[in-house]
């Protein structure tokens, strides 16, 4: 809104109304704004949550500490969906294709929690949302996205004419540049690590369908992105167990996306860094740098001993927006390092439950790989033992330390990632 203000100024030459045309500025300004609105704003909707009694129901694990948290706010997740959006309608640009994908994604994913949050709280349904429900949603969003990229003509990628040159020494240097929209074309192609030129095209994979295999690329594109939407979701779904957790983590995961989208919607970064330059995309970084900020001033409220939760209307939003964005600026592939936190506590849980299935129908009787899933909660839980790897017991550790490794972590995956692109 305010952007388009400042568009209406400029027609008038109203001094300072060129000021948001800079992207930098925005995204500082969606930033404080999301910071100030989830700190200031958000102490009165956990003051509304405690009077609406809407508090966590905490079933005892026999985790230290576990019991204190009964009747802490939840639902969360409302402030970092509020913090982010309002920003976003305020300094970004509406008509940008890329900010209306992200902003829907927020909304649906963040209707999806809520609903699931309702059901257990209000419903006195402790099972929540059916599973399969938050799948179809998660499903549906997947192809919106999906269908979105493939028949918008907004969303394009350029690719790079490769010049030979000599340096000032002799030496052979390689020089990518673009030539306005003589080179955008729409294609499913997306980075990976480690390779040089590094864009790969799902329609790779179809080539044998012949004249079906652009069409036939960009299914497998969209199936990827259903799948990456789902697994990401769930996965911080089952990361945030303890406080500040999955708060940290997503501000430090979206920290390396918004770097990726500002140089990737850049035509001189990007053809300086020799990346994928996607026309359009920088808005992006508005979205972004809200999103962080929000995240920052939930953690104001989230971090140990938390004043609330996020609850599934937030853990459910954080990883699709996650996806999402990663898809929009065509680094999907990067998620698996970037976002191993997320992944890996998905997979601890289906090892649990897989393992010990196979153990109960083999045996009679069922075994486990860790003292508790998902990941965060075994080295959390005193005593016992790891049944399938060692007999060795552990103590529990404390609930902070484990957050702040698990950050530590999460910075390392982060910085890894971008090592992957520069060792190419």
């Amino acid at each position: 809104m305010l952007y388009w203000l400042f568009e209406l100024l400029r027609e008038f030459d109203a001094p300072g109304s060129g000021l948001l045309d800079y992207l930098s500025v925005r995204a500082v300004g969606a930033f404080v704004l999301a910071l100030l609105i989830a700190i200031v704003f958000g102490r009165r909707i956990i003051d509304k949550l405690q009077l609406m009694q809407v508090g966590e129901i905490i079933r005892d694990l026999g985790l230290e500490g576990q019991m204190k948290k009964t009747g802490t706010p939840t639902m969360g997740g409302i402030i970092i969906i509020i913090s982010t959006v309002v920003p976003c309608l305020l300094v970004g640009n509406l008509s940008n294709i890329y900010m209306i994908l992200m902003l829907v994604s927020t909304v649906w994913l963040g209707s999806l929690g809520f609903l699931d949050d309702y059901l257990k709280i209000h419903a006195h349904n402790k099972d929540g949302l059916n599973g399969k429900f938050k799948i179809i949603g998660q499903v549906g969003l997947g192809l919106i996205v999906g269908l979105t990229m493939f028949f918008s003509p907004a969303i394009t990628i350029s690719e790079g004419a490769t010049v030979q040159s000599f340096g000032s020494n002799g030496n052979p240097v390689t020089e990518i540049s673009y030539n306005g929209n003589d080179h955008q074309v729409k294609t499913p192609a997306t980075t990976i690590p480690f390779v040089k030129n590094n864009n790969f095209n799902y329609k790779w994979l179809t080539q044998w369908m012949g004249h079906g295999a652009h069409i036939a690329g960009w299914v497998v594109f969209i199936l990827v992105v259903i799948f990456l939407v789902t697994a990401t979701s769930n996965g911080a779904n089952l990361t945030d167990g303890l406080d500040g957790l999955t708060t940290g983590c997503s501000a430090i995961i979206g920290t390396a996306l918004l770097a990726m989208a500002y140089l990737g919607g850049n035509v001189i970064y990007s053809t300086y860094l020799n990346i994928m330059y996607i026309p359009a995309s920088g808005e992006l970084t508005v979205y972004m740098a809200a999103f962080i900020g929000a995240l920052i001033g939930f953690l104001w409220y989230n971090a140990y001993p938390a004043q609330v939760f996020m609850g599934d209307t937030g853990s459910l939003t954080l990883g699709g927006i996650i996806a999402v964005f990663a898809v929009l600026i065509h680094k999907e592939l990067l998620l698996p390092i970037l976002c191993a936190i997320f992944y890996i506590e998905d997979l601890s849980v289906m090892l649990q439950v897989g393992w010990f299935k196979w153990t109960k129908r083999r045996n009679g009787t069922g075994q486990r790989i860790f003292k508790m899933t998902p990941l965060h909660h075994h080295f959390q839980k005193a005593g016992g033992t790891v049944e399938a790897i060692i007999q060795k017991p552990f103590a529990a550790v404390p609930e902070s330390r484990i957050v702040i490794r698990f950050w530590i972590i999460c910075i390392l995956l982060a910085a890894a990632t971008f090592v992957t692109l520069k060792i190419r």
